[in-house]
C-alpha cells in the first residue's frame, strides 16, 4: 500500500493513521480537510505527510472518510467518482443507513466498505488523535457483501492491524442499536449538562460541588455539536424511539419519587444493576 488518504483529520481518522503508519512504513499519508488549520496541525503532529485535495485521490490505494455524516453524503460519491480501480474506500461514520443508500447505485459501489468503529473520546480535532485507540474495540461493518471480496480482505487486514474485532450488521440494525447505546448517551449527557447550567448559575458552585459521578456522566457533553447534530438528524427515527423509552422511564421514576414509592425506586435500580455484569464482559473482551 503506497498512498493512504484521510478525509477529515480529527480524532478517529487521525488515530487510525497513527496506527497504520507502523504497519505501512513505506506509505505516504495524505490528509484532506476543509479546515486548513486542522490539516496543517495534522501534518505538524505527524499524522499525515502531505496535505492534499480531492482531485489527488486518483493515486490512492486506501481512502478513509472520517467527517460529519451529513458531509459524507456529499463527499463519498465524489470520492468514488475519482478513485482508481483497485482502491478501497472506508467510511467511519456513526450512521449507516443514509450513507449506504446514498451510494447504492454508484458504479464503484464495490470499492466502498461501510464501517463504524465503536471507539473514541469526547475530544475532537487533530490534537485529540491517540495511538492504540482501537485495540480490543469493535468495528461494525454493514453491507459487506456489496464490497468486492479482494477489498474485503484488505479491510480485514487493516482492522486486524488496528486490533479491532469485526461485527457485521445491516445498516438498519446498526442505526437502531446504536441509537440506544451511543446516541441516547450523548443526548442524555448534553441535556444533563444543560439542566445543571440552567439551574446552577454560579459556575464556581458547579466546579466545587460536582463530583466524579457528575463529571463522568456529562463527559460526552464536551463532544462536537458539529459532528453530533447531523447524526441525530440522520438517525431521527431511531433516536426518537430511544428518547420515548428513556422519557417513559424518567417519568415513571419521577412518579415513584413524588409518591414516596421507595420500593419501586429500589426495584428499578436493582434491576438495572445487572448492567455491571454486561459491562464487565465488554471490558474483558467478551
Amino acid at each position: 500500500m503506497k498512498n493512504i488518504f484521510l478525509i477529515g483529520t480529527g480524532l478517529i481518522g487521525g488515530s487510525m493513521l497513527m496506527d497504520l503508519r507502523r504497519h505501512y512504513p513505506e506509505a505516504v499519508l495524505y490528509g484532506i480537510d476543509k479546515d486548513q488549520l486542522h490539516a496543517q496541525k495534522a501534518k505538524e503532529n505527524g499524522i499525515i505527510d502531505q496535505i492534499a485535495k480531492l482531485e489527488d485521490l486518483k493515486i490512492a490505494d486506501l481512502v478513509i472518510v472520517s467527517i460529519p455524516v451529513d458531509a459524507t453524503l456529499k463527499v463519498l460519491p465524489q470520492v468514488l467518482d475519482v478513485i482508481l480501480e483497485n482502491a478501497l474506500v472506508i467510511d467511519v461514520g456513526s450512521t449507516k443507513g443514509a450513507i449506504c443508500d446514498g451510494v447504492a447505485t454508484h458504479k464503484n459501489r464495490s470499492q466502498f466498505l461501510a464501517a463504524h468503529p465503536i471507539a473514541g473520546t469526547e475530544f475532537s480535532g487533530p490534537d485529540a488523535a491517540i495511538a492504540n485507540l482501537f485495540v480490543k474495540k469493535t468495528i461494525i461493518v454493514c453491507e459487506v457483501e456489496k464490497t468486492s471480496s479482494k477489498l474485503q480482505e484488505i479491510a480485514k487486514l487493516i482492522f486486524d492491524h488496528l486490533g479491532m474485532r469485526v461485527r457485521y450488521m445491516t445498516p438498519a440494525a446498526h442505526d437502531r442499536h446504536i441509537a440506544y447505546v451511543s446516541h441516547l448517551s450523548h443526548i442524555s449527557s448534553f441535556m444533563l449538562g444543560k439542566t445543571v447550567i440552567q439551574e446552577e448559575e454560579n459556575e464556581r458552585d458547579i466546579f466545587d460541588l460536582a463530583g466524579s459521578g457528575f463529571e463522568s456522566t456529562v463527559r460526552l457533553a464536551k463532544s462536537s455539536p458539529a459532528m453530533w447534530t447531523p447524526i441525530f438528524a440522520q438517525n431521527k427515527e431511531h433516536v426518537l424511539a430511544s428518547l420515548d423509552g428513556y422519557i417513559e422511564n424518567l417519568s415513571r421514576f419521577r412518579e415513584s419519587v413524588k409518591n414516596d414509592d421507595h420500593s419501586a425506586i429500589f426495584n428499578d435500580m436493582e434491576q438495572t444493576n445487572r448492567i455491571k455484569t454486561i459491562l464487565k464482559g465488554i471490558e474483558n473482551g467478551k
